[in-house]
């Protein structure tokens, strides 16, 4: 596996974490989160 971005990286801390919720404010560099999480 090659580098990961630092939203997949979230994503993935994210699931090993049990979490079901997140919040936020879609756009700018949040976007790149979004686009994994659909």
């Amino acid at each position: 596996m090659g580098k990961m971005k630092g939203a997949e990286i979230l994503i993935e801390c994210l699931k090993k974490e049990g979490v079901k919720h997140i919040f936020g404010y879609p756009g700018g560099v949040i976007l790149d989160i979004f686009d994994l999480l659909y």
